[in-house]
């Protein structure tokens, strides 16, 4: 039987289908690969290939990870805003960042396969990425994401994940944002601790938790599988986040990602940190986000793509699930990892 469920942060409704049900045994690994690419700007020995290196991390005598700009960047950092209009259209000049962080130099390597240290990192590299950017007044939200595999857009097999930082706050966080705003105007806690207290009262959709961080496939699940992460704490800013729980969420991610590995045969995936935007960065308007300690928290969202959508989808903002969240989470609860 086919229900539609509400997602309260992004106001939408998705319709979930398990008549239609993926199952872990429909999937089917793909093949391994190589560890090192001679044509590969990423690898060890093809740094000269890349622009020039923005911050690095060590472990041991080499470098474990390299942040570098993308040689085709989607956004620029030089220039102004310059803010116009066109008649009832408005337009803002192409200013943000675009950077690559190069998660190993293992060409074949993923985060679930990673030493600790060097998924630590990589966890590492997007906090002080962060934190370095939001001192430019004129980036609004700086968005970190991953590409896993060509169904998820990746161009390249190498480990990498992504950063944009835009001068605008993005459609899909500001909506997030406004819910998140419009819960604790109204009962003075923040919407997210609420749907936690509530996943952990129910147990259906937990996936994997511990000490500081906790997994579940959202009620209201856009995609089969679909699991995202949150501090168990209320976190606001991935930015201050310490190195300690930083180790904590390498080792968290680890044993999700491995678990979706296994029971899913190692899926094309997107993941993407949603954290506060940029509260110091130059605005026009009063009132920019001024709860967002109190009514934010920061939270990971991981996407297998085992399905595409179709006119549907596209035509009405309706998302169509086939996999009940529960049987989802039930199913990555019994994988060892």
């Amino acid at each position: 039987m086919s229900e539609l469920r509400h997602d309260p942060v992004q106001k939408r409704w998705v319709i979930v289908s398990s008549d239609r049900g993926l199952r872990p045994g429909d999937f089917e690994p793909p093949p391994g690969e190589p560890s090192h690419d001679a044509t590969c700007p990423f690898c060890t020995g093809n740094e000269p290939h890349t622009p020039g290196e923005i911050w690095r991390h060590t472990n041991g005598s080499d470098w474990s990870v390299r942040v570098v700009p993308n040689r085709f960047p989607a956004l620029a950092v030089e220039g102004t805003l310059d803010r116009a209009a066109h008649g009832h259209y408005d337009t803002i000049r192409g200013v943000g960042a675009h950077e690559v962080i190069v998660e190993s130099p293992d060409h074949n390597a993923t985060l679930e396969s990673m030493l600790p240290e060097d998924v630590f990192g990589v966890m590492l590299a997007w906090r002080e990425r962060l934190k370095d950017l939001v001192r430019d007044r004129r980036l609004r939200y700086v968005l970190i994401f991953k590409n896993h595999g060509e169904a998820a857009g990746a161009t390249r097999r190498h480990p990498v994940s992504q950063l944009i930082a835009t001068p605008i706050t993005p459609r899909t966080v500001t909506i997030e944002l406004q819910s998140a705003r419009e819960h604790f105007l109204l009962k003075e806690r923040c919407l997210f601790c609420d749907i936690l207290r509530q996943e952990f009262a129910e147990q259906h959709r937990i996936v994997y938790v511990d000490e500081h961080f906790v997994s579940l496939c959202p009620y209201a699940s856009r995609f089969p599988f679909e699991t995202h992460v949150f501090p168990r704490e209320h976190r606001h800013d991935f930015r201050l986040t310490t190195d300690d729980r930083l180790r904590a969420l390498g080792r968290h991610l680890q044993v999700v990602l491995r678990r979706m590995g296994k029971a899913l045969g190692n899926p094309a995936y997107n993941l993407m940190l949603h954290t506060s935007p940029n509260a110091e960065a130059t605005v026009t308007r009063p009132n920019y986000w001024t709860t967002l300690e109190a009514d934010w928290h920061w939270h990971i969202e991981i996407l297998p793509r085992l399905k595409r959508g179709a006119g549907f989808e596209w035509g009405t903002g309706f998302y169509v699930n086939p996999t009940a969240p529960e049987d989802a989470a039930r199913f990555l609860r019994e994988v060892d990892a």
